[in-house]
């Protein structure tokens, strides 16, 4: 009777944590309160707003909102820019902030939204591989990021005519991208190290989240 009891209890908490996130995504991800919040970002090339939908990629949307909150993404830079193509950042300009929150992957979302121009979603490595990093879409990339399951949390809903004037001279050269394996200088050394060697990147000066 008491091994059915245990082998009872072994199965409940099997159950209970196959239908939870990881405990790294637990520990910093919040639901926030609307469903749908803007964000204002200011950077070195004009200032724009981020809409995100809660209801496109529940958990992209809250990992946003927590990145915000944090104000991780302040004196930052855009460190990926691909004319026609892209936009990237999230990697914060403080090795410190930016090794603790490296390996805080959150699972996947399923995809509800088509990455074209100004739609807004997390770069990965692979499935249930998302943490910190963002792109916004310059172009129509549906065939290449859809199918692989970037999902989109947000849209570019104000100055889009900013995300264009990012520097892109550097294109793939100052990081590139999580999969091609260059990013450590990044996260090691931080803004000394893109301001030294990629000067004429633009700055993510501060993320705040607008009032409705």
């Amino acid at each position: 009777m008491v091994d059915c009891v245990r082998l009872l209890a072994l199965l409940l908490t099997a159950v209970s944590m196959g239908a939870q996130p990881s405990r790294s995504a637990q520990s910093s991800l919040s639901v926030p309160r609307a469903d749908v919040f803007r964000v204002r970002i200011e950077s070195t090339a004009g200032d724009f707003v981020i809409e995100a939908h809660r209801e496109w990629a529940p958990l992209g949307a809250a990992r946003f909102h927590d990145l915000v909150e944090s104000k991780y993404f302040d004196d930052s830079r855009f460190f990926r820019v691909v004319e026609g193509r892209w936009a990237q950042f999230g990697i914060a300009g403080d090795p410190k902030t930016a090794l603790e929150w490296r390996n805080r992957t959150f699972p996947d979302d399923p995809l509800r939204q088509s990455n074209t121009p100004g739609y807004v979603a997390f770069a990965m490595t692979g499935p249930d591989a998302r943490t910190t990093q963002i792109y916004i879409n310059l172009g129509d990339n549906s065939g290449r990021q859809d199918p692989q399951g970037f999902a989109p949390f947000g849209k570019v809903t104000e100055g889009m005519e900013a995300v264009k004037k990012l520097y892109s001279g550097y294109g793939e050269n100052s990081g590139g991208g999580m999969r091609a394996g260059k990013q450590d200088k990044l996260f090691e050394e931080g803004n000394p190290y893109l301001d030294r060697e990629f000067p004429k990147l633009d700055k993510l000066i501060r993320a705040r989240i607008l009032k409705p």
